[in-house]
């Protein structure tokens, strides 16, 4: 008999129901176990599964039972196939709430993905699309809930926001995600947002543009905010992205319907490749009023903030700068540029 699975995972999973026959030739546990350690290693299938753990059997046998051997691909495919989906989202997010290191300005993305190769033609089955909820400084998936379609993501982003324990972090969505009660549930989790602005909300939209129109045409005069910039350069391309942040806010009309709105900022990315220039203009709102840095691991008012100094290395809290986390994060994560 071997030693139990470290209690962060054991206790965390036990309580998902075990749909076959109390005398079934496998535990459950070592299933979860050798399928989630497989997968975390590239796995793709069944099969992969087995042979990682036929091929770390003797590691695995350090704390599993495994009273007959590693399971074959089938068993492994008969069993989760049968496990209730609910009960094993609950228990996976539980785990990796308890892997997370939460820190203060923590910043969650929230996106939803298509899987590649998940559509079935010939069973008229569609491609799978899930919503996630990423952990930039922890570089974790904190959970994840499947919807019909993309058009769903609305009403799934909700349900997941209610599963996490987000207080204290920071969450960004993208323009599909700019909706009031998106809004309202991430604040009741003790939590900010920052939500890409578009023309979904066009009024607001509008007012946003050309309050930063005219602030720009006046160099901010008599308006408090913070300003950051960076060079970014390789192979031919320049790309500039300024970024600005302010909480002067009160002449929004419908600054009441968005739970605890704070400030609104602006991205503006120039691409210069050759004799070509593009530009690109991003709208944000949030409920946070501090820059932050996650390199810095620091924290100060918007009013105190000295943003013009680059080499600070401060960030405006829509975009990471490009000391955090290597300057690396993943595809659609942060609505702010990629």
């Amino acid at each position: 008999m071997g030693l139990l699975p470290p209690s962060s995972f054991h206790d965390h999973f036990e309580p998902l129901t075990d749909p076959r026959c109390p005398n079934a030739r496998h535990q459950l546990i070592d299933i979860l176990v050798i399928a989630i350690c497989a997968i975390i290693c590239g796995a793709e299938g069944w099969e992969d599964i087995e042979e990682y753990g036929q091929a770390q059997a003797e590691w695995f046998h350090q704390f599993l039972d495994l009273p007959h051997g590693v399971p074959c691909h089938d068993t492994f495919r008969r069993v989760l196939s049968r496990v209730n989906p609910d009960e094993l989202t609950q228990c996976f997010i539980s785990w990796t709430e308890a892997l997370r290191d939460v820190s203060h300005g923590e910043i969650v993305s929230i996106d939803g993905k298509t899987l590649r190769h998940s559509f079935d033609h010939a069973a008229s089955k569609a491609a799978i699309h899930m919503v996630s909820a990423w952990a930039n400084r922890n570089r974790l998936v904190l959970g994840q809930l499947k919807v019909d379609a993309k058009s769903n993501e609305i009403t799934a982003i909700p349900q997941l926001i209610k599963l996490l324990d987000l207080e204290g972090a920071i969450v960004t969505i993208d323009a599909m995600g700019c909706q009031k009660d998106i809004a309202q549930a991430i604040t009741e989790q003790e939590a900010d947002y920052v939500l890409a602005l578009k023309e979904n909300h066009k009024t607001l939209y509008d007012d946003v543009m050309l309050f930063f129109a005219d602030a720009r045409a006046t160099e901010f005069a008599g308006i408090d905010h913070a300003h950051y910039k960076t060079v970014d350069g390789d192979h031919g391309r320049i790309e500039t992205r300024t970024y600005w942040l302010t909480s002067d806010i009160e002449w929004i009309e419908a600054k009441g319907s968005w739970a605890k709105l704070q400030s609104i900022g602006m991205v503006e990315s120039r691409r210069e490749v050759e004799q070509s220039v593009t530009i690109d203009t991003r709208l944000f709102i949030t409920s946070s009023t501090v820059v932050i840095c996650p390199a810095r691991v620091s924290m100060l008012p918007l009013d105190e903030a000295d943003c013009s100094d680059t080499d600070k290395g401060v960030c405006d809290g829509i975009a990471d700068c490009g000391a955090c986390a290597g300057g690396q994060r993943p595809r659609g994560g942060l609505p702010g540029p990629v």
